[in-house]
């Protein structure tokens, strides 16, 4: 009887341990990775041997994908990094240094543009001999230019040549000013700066002597024979 027993239970238990087997396989889904820690890794990690060529040449071709990737993503960051890099004070692209003299608009604008203006005229009529002696010569020549019989274009020549040659030396006279501003050394290029802006005057001063002779030349030809 004890036997019977113990031999229906032994049935029982093994029928128990048999259904817990097999809802623990139904539990594990397709995917699920069932293999130990670091099996993996190890897989990875070491080539595999039965695979032949082939695995050896996926592997490096993996390896040389990954390497073309990284140079790619450096290649890319170097290019953004360059981008958006700040330019340099020597580029001509980037925005000029604030100016706080600058911030003038409208009316005070033409305002101080005329006061400035007003003073560089005292300064180039108190520090400049040449530009002197040129406006003296242009209270003559302006006058006779008014007065002068010729026809309107004539005249608009005749005062704009005088006219040029005070555009020309205040020019020439900045130019002057500001290589003293850099160094009153003698240098070359300080020497040639200054040389040619004395050769613009001289043109200047041509091209009016010119233009006087031309225009004016014969009406002073015609009034000397008639006089005499």
């Amino acid at each position: 009887m004890r036997s019977s027993r113990s031999s229906a239970e032994g049935a029982s238990n093994g029928a128990l341990r048999a259904f817990k087997s097999a809802r623990d396989t139904t539990s594990i889904e397709p995917f699920d990775d069932v293999r130990e820690p670091g099996a993996g890794e190890q897989t990875a990690a070491t080539p595999r041997v039965n695979g032949g060529n082939n695995a050896i040449s996926g592997d490096a071709n993996a390896a040389e994908d990954a390497q073309r990737n990284a140079a790619h993503d450096s290649t890319r960051d170097s290019t953004l990094d360059t981008a958006h890099e700040p330019l340099s004070p020597d580029d001509p692209l980037a925005p000029l240094p604030f100016n706080p003299y600058k911030g003038n608009r409208g009316l005070t604008r033409a305002w101080h543009a005329m006061k400035n203006s007003l003073a560089g005229f005292r300064v180039a009529i108190r520090e400049e001999s040449a530009f002197r002696q040129e406006l003296t010569l242009a209270a003559i020549l302006i006058p006779c230019g008014l007065v002068v019989p010729v026809d309107p274009v004539s005249r608009v020549l005749l005062l704009g040549s005088v006219l040029l040659v005070l555009i020309v030396e205040l020019l020439n006279s900045s130019v002057e000013a500001a290589i003293d501003r850099i160094s009153l050394e003698r240098h070359e290029l300080s020497r040639r700066a200054k040389d040619l802006g004395s050769a613009a005057v001289m043109v200047a001063l041509g091209m009016c002597l010119m233009t006087w002779g031309v225009i004016v030349g014969p009406l002073v030809v015609g009034w000397i024979r008639a006089w005499l």
